[in-house]
């Protein structure tokens, strides 16, 4: 049983953390903007996805909010507590109500959980962040009582992760009921006008948002795939703000006082993600020729791989400086971060050596399948990759494509290395852990999102002690003896953290946000 002291001290926490402050919205103005990730979804329980998250955030509240610091903040949930080692009260907010007037309770929470896994198709499910739940009791209206199997510290961080939709959508609400706007009904500080998937949304300002009124009456919330296009219209006028600018724009862009810059270090990492299936679809021989077994399965070309890529010069020629080589999923500094873990160093002769070892000398082919048009410079880094493979023997075919695509290629896992990234909305690392890493196992909501067959026992053991300790000190140092673990393995190739950068016109100011979502309530008039 914990002490009553340490129950306290997490009451008294949650109690003072503070609202969103005040400031005066602006009567009646439009704000135009544009992102660069086109959202899959307007349905905020199908795709654990940053850019589907973000425009939900507009819509919809969750139970625990994340500052800009990733800091838990209280939202529909006023505080929480432990009342029993296994058990988590929340108090919720009173006079909350749904953009169609219905008064915000305790049902909504359960409708909202108990729909989770009954989303069809998801290509990530939000199941991770629920699967600690073994039984929920509504108390009253406004009370509401959660119980864990033991031990489990992080549900207050599990719940940030979800938003709170009405239960009056009904038990056979789908998706598309949703990207079709009927069941876009949330508690947040936008009412949804209009969607046209992958042009725009349109919403206005919920007059009766019980938090920090937006400075907005409206907003056009573009999606611009294209960086060029995106920075072109920024500077016509034709939008006052636009997220993910490009680092060949940087430079200039610095320069010109017309268009301020706002930035901050992210918490997203970008890594490469290895087939460990015995048979993977698109690697071969060095001239083509069938091979009996998965390269990727054997240790030494997985370091091979790692070590012959040289981060720095991706950080420093590609991303122009906007991004942090790294050897592990968390910044420095932040929770979880392992200090003796440093991004691997670049050594070709070594590489070449270990492939001979694994029975290798002349290489083999591979296709390096990413996105172009999802993270910062993608495409361009995919192809670097593959020019610095082809040093050591290994041809690549490097398959780059809309990230629509590519995320139907992932969720068949017809991939063999893929390029991806993991945007740690949470502040620590237990979801990537969870989640990209961990054996998958549907029950259990692990693996919800590990496309590469990646399983290892200790590992696994490790994430799971870590996620029953209550000491924050002692759970960290889980976390990070997990990430060594996986590191020892290249369970997955670390690439580098990337740095977010907004750009704006002068009159505006905006908040970066380190989980990097753009968020229309995050700007305001300077």
């Amino acid at each position: 049983m914990m002490q009553a002291t340490r129950r306290a001290v997490l009451a008294s926490a949650a109690m003072a953390a503070t609202t969103r402050r005040s400031r005066a919205a602006e009567p009646d103005a439009t704000l135009e903007m544009a992102v660069g990730a086109i959202p899959t979804s307007l349905d905020p329980q199908y795709h654990t996805l940053t850019p589907n998250n973000a425009l939900a955030q507009h819509f919809f509240d969750p139970l625990v909010d994340r500052d800009a610091q990733a800091r838990l903040v209280p939202a529909l949930a006023e505080s929480w507590r432990l009342v029993q080692d296994n058990i988590w009260e929340f108090k919720l907010r009173h006079g909350v109500t749904f953009h169609n007037g219905a008064p915000f309770t305790a049902r909504d929470v359960i409708y909202t959980l108990e729909r989770i896994p009954k989303v069809v198709n998801s290509p990530g499910s939000f199941g991770v962040f629920t699967r600690a739940i073994k039984e929920a009791e509504v108390v009253d209206d406004h009370t509401i009582r959660f119980r864990t199997e033991g031990v489990y510290p992080l549900l207050p961080t599990d719940l940030s992760q979800i938003v709170i939709l009405w239960h009056g959508i009904g038990e056979e609400s789908q998706t598309g009921d949703f990207n079709s706007g009927r069941a876009v009904i949330g508690t947040g500080p936008f009412r949804l006008r209009a969607y046209r998937h992958g042009d725009r949304a349109e919403m206005e300002r919920n007059p009766t948002y019980w938090g920090t009124k937006p400075a907005w009456a409206r907003v056009n919330y573009r999606f611009i795939g294209n960086d060029g296009a995106r920075v072109a219209a920024l500077r016509a006028g034709d939008v006052a703000f636009i997220d993910a600018v490009p680092t060949n724009d940087l430079a200039r862009l610095r320069q010109e006082t017309r268009f301020p810059l706002s930035e901050t270090v992210s918490l997203r990492s970008v890594y490469l993600r290895t087939d460990f299936r015995e048979r993977s679809p698109h690697i071969a021989g060095p001239n083509g020729e069938a091979l009996t077994t998965n390269p990727l399965r054997d240790l030494r070309v997985r370091q091979a791989l790692s070590m012959s890529i040289n981060r720095a010069a991706i950080a420093e020629r590609i991303m122009s400086g906007a991004a942090l080589p790294t050897g592990q999923f968390m910044p420095p500094g932040i929770y979880g971060y392992a200090p003796d873990i440093a991004p691997p160093t670049v050594d070709a002769a070594r590489a070449r050596t270990l492939l001979a070892e694994a029975g290798y000398p002349q290489g083999f082919t591979v296709a390096l399948t990413g996105p172009n048009d999802r993270y910062v410079n993608d495409a361009q880094i995919c192809q670097s990759i593959g020019q610095m493979w082809a040093r050591i023997g290994v041809k690549v075919t490097v398959d780059t494509m809309p990230y629509a695509a590519f995320s139907q290629r992932n969720a068949r896992s017809d991939t063999s290395i893929a390029f991806g990234g993991w945007a740690n909305s949470s502040g620590e690392p237990s979801a990537g852990l969870r989640g990209l890493l961990g054996t998958r196992d549907v029950a259990r909501g692990w693996g919800t999102v590990n496309r590469s067959g990646w399983s290892n026992a200790a590992y696994d053991q490790t994430v799971a002690r870590a996620l029953t300790t209550a000491d924050d000190a002692a759970r960290e140092a889980l976390f990070q003896e997990a990430t060594r673990i996986a590191v020892r393995e290249v369970a997955w190739i670390p690439l580098h953290i990337q740095k977010n950068i907004w750009a704006m016109r002068q009159g505006l100011a905006h908040t970066p946000r380190a989980d990097e979502m753009t968020l229309a309530q995050d700007v305001r008039p300077a």
